[in-house]
């Protein structure tokens, strides 16, 4: 039987910092437009920062989606979704209000500080995540996995392109600077890092 939090504390915390994968889910607020749907992993790249937040840092490599739906004005929905693929079953969701700190926003120093050794230079943006509702179901249907180790060939790639080039990149990749629907997603031309010399 599924149980409602009122934070993310305990047990509750400690869940989700043993996961090694996440999704998550945003959609805009036309009805006909695309819902999103996306895993993220490695490791040290999610923080429970209080009791009712989260943050987590948004790599290059793929379209801006969750981006787009969570600048939408009036929009800013998100949920947070872990499966227990080892142990006690358990499937664990965070809905929120999700908001995207960029590379120029004055928090993004105070935000990346969080991340330590998971940051590097395909870090785009952070998103941060205020928990409205927090709630877990029973998992009796997820299968046993096990996870055997991190992926490296994306930092491995973008740890070989400087800022300048990774910028460049972003600027030629469909669906960054706008979404699927045409919502206004990456700011382009990519902003610089505040936070380095």
């Amino acid at each position: 039987m599924g149980q409602k939090y009122e934070r993310i504390e305990g047990r509750i915390r400690e869940f989700i910092e043993r996961q090694p994968v996440f999704f998550t889910a945003t959609a805009p607020l036309t009805g006909d437009g695309h819902v999103n749907l996306s895993p993220k992993g490695r490791r040290g790249t999610l923080v429970v920062i209080d009791e009712l937040t989260l943050a987590y840092l948004d790599f290059g490599g793929s379209g801006a989606e969750t981006i787009a739906h969570l600048r939408e004005e009036g929009n800013g929905r998100i949920t947070l979704m872990w499966c227990a693929f080892s142990g006690p079953p358990k499937v664990l969701r965070v809905h929120g209000k999700g908001e995207v700190v960029f590379r120029d926003d004055p928090r993004w120093a105070e935000y990346i500080a969080h991340f330590k050794d998971a940051d590097g230079p395909a870090a785009r943006a952070i998103v941060v995540v205020r928990a409205t509702r927090v709630s877990d179901a029973c998992g009796f249907a997820v299968p046993f996995m096990d996870y055997r180790e991190e992926r490296t060939q994306h930092a491995e790639h973008f740890g070989r392109k400087t800022d300048e080039e990774f910028a460049a990149y972003c600027e030629k990749k469909e669906h960054v600077g706008v979404s699927l629907d045409g919502l206004p997603a990456l700011p382009l031309p990519l902003p610089p890092r505040t936070d380095v010399a």
